[in-house]
């Protein structure tokens, strides 16, 4: 498949997806939307695909929403606006619903769906270069479709505090929010992503894929159910041949070969 506004690419296992207007700080307009909607889906439903980086081009991760398209919803009816934004949406469906970790490299500046795809995203690494924020009501609008896991990282209390100021803030005090894992030297950013994203390829990805599971599954699951479906999904992995592998590579002093079975 082919892209115009990121780039693609597989390589020892983990897949980059790269936004790619830098010019225009890497607007999420709705043909970038719907190209990382399909370049992450692509990566998801590829075996040899065991991590996925996102990252962007230039100075900027992304600075939110494209302002021109902004303006031609003013002009739109509502049913057109109702089925535009579901299809939006889809984006930031993605983390709690693909099969394979996602981790955002933020290279610079993450504003507004920028901040919410951090967020979204498993693992979450910053350049100390990087600045986030939920920029949304300086332009009288609302960071409807990535409040859930702007709430889901930082808290309630912090995400509420961080969409009425609409501040700008480091990447250090995105770390102490939890919206960021890590912060780096901006010139090891690259380095490090790549070295947790080979960390986590080294795993079996039956396992890895089980953990993601298990962990979106039992969110908002009664606790005493919880236990019932995680003690259904060790028995998967009891049966599994890479638990098997696993232990005898373990024994065997060796690299496991895993199958991801």
């Amino acid at each position: 498949m082919s892209y115009e506004t990121i780039l693609y690419e597989v390589n020892d296992g983990i897949a980059k997806i790269i936004l790619n207007q830098p010019e225009l700080r890497n607007p999420l307009s709705k043909q970038v939307t719907q190209e990382l909607v399909n370049a992450i889906t692509a990566a998801d439903k590829d075996s040899d695909v065991k991590a996925i980086i996102l990252s962007g081009n230039g100075k900027a991760f992304s600075a939110g929403g494209n302002l021109n398209e902004f303006k031609a919803n003013f002009t739109k009816s509502v049913p057109d606006l109702h089925f535009e934004g579901r299809e939006s949406t889809e984006l930031f469906k993605l983390g709690a619903t693909i099969k394979t970790p996602l981790i955002a490299s933020v290279n610079g500046p993450a504003l507004g769906g920028g901040c919410g795809i951090v967020a979204m995203c498993h693992i979450a690494i910053a350049s100390e270069e990087a600045k986030l924020g939920l920029t949304e009501l300086r332009l009288g609008i609302v960071p409807y479709v990535i409040l859930p896991w702007i709430r889901r990282a930082a808290g309630d209390r912090k995400a509420m505090e961080l969409m009425l100021t609409a501040e700008v803030f480091s990447a250090e005090k995105a770390l102490e929010y939890n919206l960021v894992h890590r912060v780096v030297p901006h010139e090891l950013l690259e380095e490090e992503t790549l070295k947790i994203a080979k960390t986590i390829a080294s795993y079996s990805p039956l396992a890895v894929q089980l953990g993601l599971d298990a962990f979106y599954a039992t969110e908002q699951m009664d606790l005493m159910k919880s236990f019932d479906y995680l003690s259904t999904l060790r028995i998967i992995s009891f049966r599994s041949e890479d638990l098997k592998e696993g232990a005898q590579a373990f024994l065997e002093k060796r690299e496991p070969v895993w199958q991801g079975k």
